[in-house]
């Protein structure tokens, strides 16, 4: 199993230098991975009366693209997207920006992506909102094209290509697509489509009849069963991060990530000493 790290954008903000002393520690480390995830505005609650959402405009979020571009070079981390929203983005530009991170990074990319659950960000990018699940469908498709074949002729309902590629193309052809998601609708799709599943549901039943709906739709599209990553909170708490290794672990997933967002950390040497601890965990270090 894959041990990796959750980027803290939240805490580090746009400190460049917590973001490589970050990104290299953890590198440092041997943790396996480091997954960032997209929001590309925040909505102000100011102005949207009884706003709900856990994330509005005083949360700063890195664009994962260019981020990658930027850790490629420092890291020798797999670089994974965990998740993107894919169709309030343009296709053939996130297959273009997802080949550069694959070449520069040496073929580290796991694409990682989603339909998302906030209207205004879609309003804010001029895509529609109401028909992201079915788009979606037609995006994997059009950029496992572009990854794979040198000119792409594409007619679909939402996306259109004529006799167009891509330069350069990725080291991974096709970039391995992982899918989040938790709606028995999201489910099945993940089992028929994607590469991989973010489950980000607790251990326990919900889990295991998620799982059961990704696998049973995989067999069903005669695939074979889908790898899964589990994610950790972590703690002080060195025999619980180790019973939540043991647990996701014995459920078979491939990978895990740690996070220590949220915890009340306020500076990137605080986030690795908790990585720190972890690893002692991890790789009896």
């Amino acid at each position: 199993m894959h041990v990796g790290v959750v980027f803290p954008q939240i805490e580090l903000g746009s400190d460049r230098g917590a973001v490589r002393a970050y990104a290299e520690a953890v590198n440092g480390l041997g943790f396996h991975h480091l997954l960032a995830y997209d929001h590309v505005v925040g909505a102000d609650p100011a102005v949207h009366r009884g706003w709900s959402g856990p994330y509005s405009i005083v949360d700063p979020f890195h664009e994962p693209m260019v981020l990658f571009g930027f850790l490629a070079g420092i890291t020798e981390l797999e670089l994974v997207s965990g998740i993107i929203i894919a169709p309030q983005r343009q296709t053939v530009l996130l297959a273009k920006q997802a080949a550069e991170v694959d070449v520069l990074s040496g073929g580290r990319l796991r694409l990682g992506i989603g339909i998302g659950w906030n209207a205004l960000e879609y309003e804010a990018l001029g895509k529609e909102f109401s028909n992201r699940a079915t788009r979606v469908e037609e995006q994997v498709e059009l950029m496992r094209r572009l990854w794979t074949e040198e000119s792409v002729t594409f007619e679909g309902t939402y996306e259109q290509t004529l006799g167009v590629g891509l330069l350069p193309m990725p080291v991974q052809r096709p970039i391995p697509i992982w899918f989040g998601g938790i709606a028995p609708s999201a489910l099945r799709r993940i089992g028929r489509l994607a590469d991989g599943w973010f489950p980000l549901v607790r251990f326990g039943p919900e889990l295991e009849g998620a799982l059961t709906i990704v696998q049973d739709s995989a067999r069903a599209a005669g695939r074979p069963p889908l790898p899964f990553e589990g994610r950790i909170q972590l703690t002080a708490d060195a025999d619980k991060v180790e019973k939540h290794l043991a647990g996701w672990r014995e459920i078979g997933a491939s990978h895990v990530s740690m996070d220590t967002m949220r915890l009340g950390f306020g500076s990137v040497e605080q986030h690795i000493a908790a990585l720190s601890r972890a690893a002692e965990v991890v790789f009896g270090r």
